[in-house]
């Protein structure tokens, strides 16, 4: 199939068409438009539903209702959004209901701007609503890994019944890439006989988050967190670039580690032993690749377009063995390659 050209928010809503995604809700907000846009046109073309909500907290639920009849259904939005939908968000986990949310990040807090930013990942990584749960969470770092994560993450929401995000920012869901789709359903999938699909000959099925007894609510509770952990071993996903030697090690994720990779090689170029650890699962947080880089690494340095979220999870799986460094851009302001490397070089002459 020859490539396409095409913006990353229309890549990632032909991405979930091709996963099988029939229904989409959303609500229109800057920088993720484009994808209900084109949802709009694209959904009546395969026999799919689109709806515009009256807001985010109607989308979101409109979700709820959709995965609950065991369809494959999609929203987007951008971050002051998402928090509408955070509510929403808790009762998918809750419910066990298979669902992708796409966060297209712009600059905060409040209203911010339209701007690319990285500030939502305490939000997504955490849990961002009521309750003990988790969300698992992509941050892609090209359009083609954006259509590829689509995909996947309809497969996964399907095998953990649980909501799956992908997070990327104004940059991304802006930026032309060429593109190529291709999908092959995932094996294995369990059945949805929990759907609400109608109940000839059985009972019927309830989807519900409510329990009223403390110990029943706990006794779901730990079912919840045993496929968070199954999550945690078995889907962390990451990338290593030029950290066979490396003695500093730049963590960044989506956009910014472009940024990074180019400031990486830059280094190299002046003598500097440096690599990337790129995360691509947000959660699960990638901690083993840290245990594939090599003795020789001295620092790490955490480079992000926040006021310093995924910094803490690189200072959790680092657990004090070697020193963490962080620098970050925010409000929508993007880290230029020049200043990277002048604050590479400061952490790596600090230890000369």
């Amino acid at each position: 199939m020859a490539k396409q050209l095409m913006k990353g928010n229309e890549a990632i809503a032909e991405a979930a068409i091709k996963a099988g995604c029939r229904h989409f809700f959303g609500y229109p907000i800057t920088p993720q438009n484009e994808l209900p846009q084109y949802m709009s046109r694209r959904m009546p073309q395969v026999d799919g539903v689109f709806l515009q909500a009256e807001s985010e907290v109607s989308a979101i639920n409109m979700v709820y209702g959709a995965a609950g009849a065991g369809a494959r259904v999609m929203t987007s939005s951008s971050s002051p959004g998402i928090s509408l939908k955070q509510e929403g968000i808790s009762y998918l986990a809750g419910s066990q209901l298979p669902c992708v949310i796409v966060n297209i990040i712009r600059g905060g807090p409040g209203l911010g701007g339209i701007q690319p930013a990285q500030s939502d990942y305490f939000q997504a990584t955490r849990g961002g609503g009521h309750g003990d749960y988790r969300v698992i969470v992509y941050g892609p770092a090209s359009v083609q890994e954006m259509v590829d994560l689509t995909m996947e993450a309809f497969d996964v929401a399907d095998r953990y019944r649980n909501p799956v995000m992908i997070l990327g920012d104004g940059v991304l869901g802006q930026m032309m890439e060429p593109v190529e789709f291709h999908y092959k359903p995932a094996e294995g999938l369990p059945a949805k006989d929990w759907a609400t699909t109608g109940a000839a000959g059985r009972d019927p099925n309830v989807i519900n988050s409510l329990s009223l007894v403390a110990e029943h609510l706990e006794e779901h509770n730990w079912r919840l967190q045993d496929k968070y952990k199954e999550a945690t071993e078995k889907e962390q996903r990451w990338e290593l670039y030029n950290c066979d030697d490396a003695e500093l090690v730049l963590v960044a994720y989506g956009t910014t580690s472009r940024i990074v990779k180019s400031a990486v090689n830059q280094l190299r170029e002046q003598g500097i032993k440096a690599g990337l650890l790129r995360p691509i699962s947000l959660f699960p947080f990638p901690e083993k690749a840290f245990a594939q880089l090599p003795s020789s690494v001295k620092n790490f340095l955490a480079v992000e377009m926040s006021a310093g979220q995924m910094v803490d999870d690189v200072r959790l799986t680092v657990n004090g063995a070697t020193p963490v460094h962080f620098y970050g851009r925010t409000a929508g302001v993007i880290p230029g390659p020049a200043e990277i490397i002048k604050k590479a070089k400061e952490v790596a002459g600090g230890e000369k």
